[in-house]
């Protein structure tokens, strides 16, 4: 890992949530994602699953965490890959049993090779046994996971006992941030400001897209972020109107608007900025029009995050909101929206995605948002205009933590006034 060592009373408290939640007489098993095959013999970068990294700091491969309630007592166990000195030369040194006590506050950590027959004998005494699977409302990989795996091995073992879902109380749980992990997601956006910092002066007439994705993730890695927390989007002219543009191979043209969704990791705490700036460094009358509509409904869209607040509901305002931006931009009228297909609004034609979404350790966090908004919530909030017929796209993107006050914007030191982005790109 690059980041620094996190500070253990974040897992600890996690963990102590977790066991508030968890029925009495019962045993959850979290395990560590799979190492990803690609051709031959390699592998893809390991991603820890967030669950097990939320609950124990360990963000290494073949891992599992263990929560025992029993008689209201909580027994927590840790299982790790033992380390030995051929994997140290060829992969470098793991955990040690010390070393993951001392990251996760979790005493007792045993050798991946010890757990099976200590969970056999644990769970021979309990009622109930919690899994863990990737319940995420937008999940469609179909790939059998290390958590699918080891379901399946643990009904076959033992089909008397009672089977219970862990994600929905992840999901609660990962839904509202501590104090610690704002403070890295807050981390995670300033290593993004650095980054739209540094190639806003660069960025001219004949640049190609990866030349500016190349030097956001310089910047990334020189702050000890592992680099994208997803994949960038770096489109220009007609692929500002895609909205999930991850090419980035063309050639920035003048006079084309180049729209910019990015944003760095730190600590597995993603950050997601999305700016769009003139190629040639000059917003067009055009482009500033749209451009300030886009501003005017993100500031009002912001102001919307707060306790109580009913995510449905929030979109149906921004809809109204960029509705009216819209007849003033004249892509229709108020006599098209009167008789408009209810079932095909035209707003829909350049604006076809929500406003916002939660932000942790996934970009796409957890949680339920057919609740109502809560203090220490993380939102994005994302509006955009896609013209597709002029070639114009324009989204801005800053991450919101909601608060008892007034929402706080974790990006509001990132530059996004038109004349700020202006006078930047002049160097």
């Amino acid at each position: 890992m690059k980041y620094t060592t996190l500070n253990s009373n974040l897992f600890i408290r996690n963990r102590e949530l977790l066991s508030k939640k968890l029925d009495d007489n019962s045993i959850a098993i979290f395990n560590s994602n799979d190492v990803m095959p690609t051709n031959s013999d390699g592998t893809m970068p390991f991603k820890q699953n967030s669950d097990l990294f939320w609950l124990t700091s360990v963000d290494q491969e073949e891992s599992v965490f263990v929560m025992i309630k029993h008689n209201d007592l909580i027994k927590e166990l840790l299982f790790l890959k033992e380390t030995n000195e051929h994997i140290a030369i060829w992969e470098g040194a793991k955990l040690t049993k010390e070393k993951a006590n001392l990251n996760s506050g979790i005493q007792k950590v045993y050798w991946l090779s010890e757990m099976e027959k200590i969970i056999h004998n644990e769970i021979a005494g309990l009622e109930k046994i919690y899994l863990n699977k990737n319940m995420h409302s937008r999940s469609t990989s179909e790939v059998q996971t290390r958590d699918d795996r080891f379901r399946e091995s643990i009904i076959t073992q033992f089909p008397n006992k009672e089977i219970k879902e862990v994600a929905p109380i992840m999901h609660e749980l990962r839904f509202i941030k501590s104090d610690l992990e704002v403070a890295l997601i807050q981390h995670a956006c300033d290593i993004t400001d650095r980054g739209l910092r540094r190639i806003l002066p660069l960025i001219k007439p004949g640049i190609m897209e990866y030349e500016i994705e190349a030097e956001l993730m310089h910047e990334f890695l020189s702050n000890r972020s592992a680099g994208f927390a997803y994949q960038p989007i770096i489109g220009s002219g007609i692929d500002s109107c895609v909205l999930h543009y991850i090419d980035n191979n063309k050639k920035c043209l003048d006079g084309d608007i180049l729209l910019m969704d990015f944003g760095a990791e730190y600590a597995n705490y993603a950050s997601d900025l999305t700016r769009t700036v003139p190629v040639n460094g000059k917003f067009s009358s055009r482009q500033s029009n749209v451009y300030n509509a886009v501003l005017r409904v993100m500031k009002e869209a912001t102001n919307m995050l707060r306790p109580g607040t009913d995510h449905k509901k929030m979109q149906q305002e921004v809809i109204k909101l960029m509705q009216e931006e819209l007849i003033k931009l004249k892509l229709f009228d108020k006599h098209d929206v009167k008789n408009q297909d209810p079932k095909n609004p035209l707003y829909k034609k350049y604006f076809m995605h929500g406003t916002s979404h939660s932000l942790g350790l996934d970009v796409h966090d957890v949680g339920d948002t057919s609740t109502p908004m809560k203090s220490g919530m993380v939102f994005t909030c994302e509006p955009g205009i896609y013209i597709q017929e002029e070639g114009l796209g324009i989204r801005l993107e800053n991450d919101i933590l909601v608060t008892d006050g007034n929402p706080h914007d974790l990006m509001k030191n990132i530059p996004i006034e038109l004349n700020e982005i202006e006078d930047l790109m002049r160097g």
